[in-house]
């Protein structure tokens, strides 16, 4: 017999574990999801969540309450009935109370290996790490950060071409499928759940954005994986004189190159640009104020000439 759940989650990473609950008959009951914020052209329109949007779509109340520690949304929250909720970024601490209410608890989908990346930010860490490899895993959540027991796994290799923005839209359709199967197995009374590691626990701090401009003088390697690691958000930077003018460019995609010199120096009319132990190309970027571009048209309109440096 499906389930009658409750869901929680805000951005676009929820939504595919929405519509795959969904799809597969369980009954959502109701959707926690952020409040609207301003945004839009002007920044003055509120914007819906992606959840919200989705949820509306589908007929789902939709809750965004700014607190869950009042007694009035925690008797709202038990009003659902629900067997079960499913959290995936939700952006909100659960209080135990609220992991209480549910018959058969709260199950969290991470993305990440845990122990490793316990935290708001475990895709761009991962890549900015240099890890080989991450994963999603379905936990029954406690009161601690990403402390719960572990129902359900799935790896997947991270390769030196993948931004953060690429492993994350890969990590939300492998862990629908993930979430999918694990409430099938709550379903059957099947779910087995095992302790986290006590060793090997690391931290995903939510990104600073004093940490996006480029050390040049890191290894070809580090520079690669700290550039894929931010993008497309909030974007690694690097300032260049061009005509006189320095010009801030977001580097969003590159690959590793031959070359070597003088860290932040341009090696080529291809945008190889020398870093401390090899070099990089540049293969997307994008000019303060404008869209994204592959670099061949942006070398199209701007002559970036060699010798001249990034720093």
């Amino acid at each position: 017999m499906p389930l009658r759940l409750i869901f929680m989650g805000t951005p676009d990473f929820a939504v595919p574990t929405l519509l795959e609950l969904a799809g597969h008959g369980h009954e959502i009951a109701a959707v926690y999801t952020r409040a609207p914020k301003p945004g839009g052209r002007r920044g003055l329109a509120l914007q819906p969540t992606p959840i919200e949007t989705e949820a509306r779509r589908l007929g789902i109340p939709v809750f965004t309450p700014k607190t869950l520690r009042t007694e009035d949304a925690l008797a709202e929250f038990r009003a659902h009935q629900a067997d079960a909720a499913v959290v995936v970024a939700y952006g909100m601490i659960l209080p135990q109370a609220i992991l209480d209410a549910p018959r058969l608890g709260c199950y969290n989908l991470h993305a990440s290996l845990l122990p490793r990346w316990r935290g708001a930010a475990p895709i761009n860490r991962a890549v900015m790490a240099g890890d080989a490899e991450t994963g999603v895993m379905v936990m029954k959540m406690d009161v601690g950060l990403d402390t719960g027991d572990v129902a359900m796994a799935e790896r997947l290799a991270i390769t030196d071409a993948m931004t953060a923005s690429d492993l994350h839209d890969r990590l939300a359709r492998i862990g629908a499928d993930l979430m999918v199967r694990a409430m099938a197995a709550l379903e059957r009374g099947g779910l087995t759940l095992t302790a986290q590691a006590e060793d090997g626990v690391t931290y995903a701090a939510k990104i600073d954005k004093a940490e996006a401009r480029i050390d040049w003088t890191k290894p070809a390697h580090a520079v690669l994986r700290h550039i894929h690691g931010l993008s497309p958000f909030p974007g690694a930077w690097s300032e260049i004189t061009l005509d006189g003018e320095a010009v801030r460019l977001k580097i969003l995609r590159c690959e590793r190159a031959a070359g070597t010199g003088t860290p932040g120096t341009v090696l080529d009319e291809q945008l190889t640009i020398a870093c401390g132990d090899g070099a990089i190309r540049i293969v997307e970027l994008q000019r303060a104020g404008k869209a994204p571009m592959k670099a061949v048209d942006f070398l199209r309109g701007t002559r970036v000439a060699p010798a001249l440096r990034f720093g």
